[in-house]
């Protein structure tokens, strides 16, 4: 008996490497769950792979879900003989992208979206990381509790790493310590509305609200998103609206949500984003503007802000770089978005302010 129990374990490390060597040549029947590309150990190649210093021909090892080694040239087919390869040709392999305004409507409106459909159309498009906003889900992420519903709803149904933003609100701006534990639960940074945002537990906020925000960012480094809109004189716009005309063209609509709203806004936030400088109250937080349209006015202000030290940001969209209003077809909703798309002169004042950051970029890289 004791012969025989020997015998068994002297044989024990040959069973485990040949478990071992069994998946390593037949990696398809390794399930990675969270993966789109099911295999515990394989090779991406490609002629066009974008490194931090050239682009090159070569491939990829990936192990375990983690890139392991990129090689250059053929050295690598040596060790790849037994594992997956997957030859993109002369497609371009490239670090995967950030997407930080993602609204994944989870839970509560997954008939809009949702982890698992929202998570695979960003791997299928080349994105590897997505910051949900704290809307359009129900109920909105705006509580340390609300937070946890969310990364509960996440748990298993995601493709691609997922973080959040927390909401601020009228309800939390001036609880300092609901605040604290919304970002402690771990949001990255807090988002907010100047103007209604359709979500009934998400209302619109105004400066004083933001100010708060801040001064608790500032403890954290985090950002405040802003959506930069306040509307203004309501009688005049409905008058406006009244005699616009064609309730069908895409004029009609870019009147009701003219470049004023935008200009309203980014000067009421300038007022406390001063409070960001080194050295002042909120010195350590950042406010940054979403999905900015107007390149007149409300840019000028953030260049303003932004020279005399103010720590700010802002983005534009490629839908306002890529159309203008004059193009828009009547009653094409695909074009709906807010702040609507403008002008053409104002899109290429866009495009002329980007340029200007990849010359600057240009010149120190």
């Amino acid at each position: 008996m004791e012969s025989g129990k020997l015998r068994f374990l002297a044989l024990l490390p040959i069973l485990a490497s040949l478990v071992l060597l069994y998946f390593d040549i037949f990696p398809q029947d390794f399930r990675i769950k969270c993966s789109l590309i099911q295999h515990r150990h394989y090779w991406i190649a490609s002629k066009r792979i974008i490194t931090p210093n050239a682009i090159v021909s070569g491939a990829v090892e990936v192990k375990r879900g983690k890139i392991i080694a990129v090689v250059e040239g053929d050295n690598w087919r040596g060790n790849a003989w037994s594992h997956q390869i997957i030859d993109y040709g002369e497609a371009v392999v490239m670090p995967g992208l950030i997407d930080v305004h993602a609204h994944l409507d989870d839970p509560g409106r997954t008939e809009w979206e949702g982890f698992p459909s929202g998570t695979r159309a960003a791997a299928a498009g080349g994105i590897t990381t997505l910051i949900d906003m704290p809307l359009n889900s129900d109920p909105s992420t705006i509580s340390e509790e609300t937070l946890k519903l969310k990364t509960k709803a996440a748990q298993g149904r995601i493709f691609v790493d997922v973080g959040f933003w927390g909401g601020l609100v009228p309800e939390n701006a001036f609880n300092t310590t609901a605040l604290k534990r919304l970002l402690d639960a771990g949001a990255l940074g807090l988002k907010s509305f100047m103007c209604p945002s359709g979500i009934n537990d998400f209302p619109m906020t105004n400066s004083s609200h933001i100010k708060e925000g801040l001064s608790v960012l500032a403890n954290y480094k985090r950002p405040l998103l802003v959506h930069a809109e306040v509307q203004q004189d309501a009688e005049g716009d409905l008058e406006m609206i009244d005699n616009a005309g064609n309730p069908r063209s895409y004029s009609t609509y870019l009147k009701t949500r003219p470049a004023s709203w935008e200009e309203a806004a980014i000067r009421e936030l300038v007022t406390v984003t001063k409070n960001t400088r080194t050295g002042g109250p909120a010195e350590g937080a950042h406010l940054h503007i979403v999905h900015l349209a107007d390149a007149r006015s409300s840019l000028q202000l953030i260049k303003e802000a932004k020279n005399s030290g103010d720590s700010i940001s802002v983005e534009t969209c490629p839908h306002y770089l890529a159309f203008s209003a004059e193009e828009i077809p009547d009653g094409d909703t695909r074009f709906k978005c807010a702040p609507p798309i403008r002008d053409a002169d104002n899109k290429e004042q866009l495009w002329a302010a980007l340029l200007v950051i990849y010359r600057v970029w240009k010149l120190f890289s």
